[in-house]
């Protein structure tokens, strides 16, 4: 009886959390400063929410129209595809929580990816209606269509950088010189990443010119 009624406070917290990503998008501010000093958020929901990117991103390919999302199959790859997502997202969160030492920022890593995750909200809540809506007008709506989908990511874009505003307790001029540090941060630790797997491709192939030259001589 007590493990159930634990299983239900927990859904019903998660519940909360999630509805609460309306709120966030609506009052930014007071939200995501909630969000995480009240505790208003939690991981779950931000991790459904980003599963709903995912798969808004995956019906976005599939499911649009024709007229507004010309797809060429043989060349997609769906895991390339959400990585796009994803590994940006990783960048970005980990960037941004190592740089808070250096601007002294009060977030820890879990309330950015929070934070960023409840930010990207607008993005499947504006996508899935608007794949229903490709596929009932014309090619005379394709203005209209562009403009909703931009309107998503800008949306959701202002969101992150008020959620970062937020958390690490900066004014919004200390925000926007934070973000282009992260931004460069991020390019940082892609060259580190390109340069530590060529490194391992060029010892790899060493080895093995290695092991062909000792199979040549026997």
């Amino acid at each position: 009886m007590l493990a159930s009624l634990k299983k239900k406070e927990t859904y019903l917290h998660y519940i909360d959390t999630l509805k609460y990503s309306l709120y966030c998008i609506t009052h930014p501010l007071d939200g995501f400063w909630d969000l995480t000093h009240e505790k208003r958020g939690s991981i779950a929901a931000a991790n459904t929410i980003l599963i709903l990117t995912l798969l808004a991103r995956i019906f976005k390919l599939q499911y649009t129209s024709f007229i507004f999302n010309k797809v060429y199959w043989p060349e997609v790859n769906i895991f390339l595809y959400l990585a796009s997502v994803l590994f940006p997202l990783a960048l970005w969160c980990i960037g941004n929580w190592a740089l808070t030492t250096l601007f002294d920022g009060k977030g820890r890593l879990s309330q950015v990816y929070m934070a960023t995750c409840y930010g990207m909200t607008p993005y499947p809540l504006i996508q899935f209606p608007l794949i229903i809506f490709s596929n009932v007008v014309t090619v005379d709506e394709a203005e209209f269509y562009a403009m909703v989908s931009v309107i998503s990511l800008v949306w959701a874009a202002l969101l992150i950088l008020a959620a970062m505003s937020q958390i690490h307790e900066y004014k919004m001029s200390k925000t926007l010189l934070f973000t282009v540090a992260t931004g460069f941060a991020m390019l940082v630790m892609v060259f580190i990443l390109l340069l530590f797997f060529s490194m391992i491709s060029q010892g790899i192939a060493y080895f093995i010119s290695i092991g062909k030259e000792i199979l040549f001589r026997l």
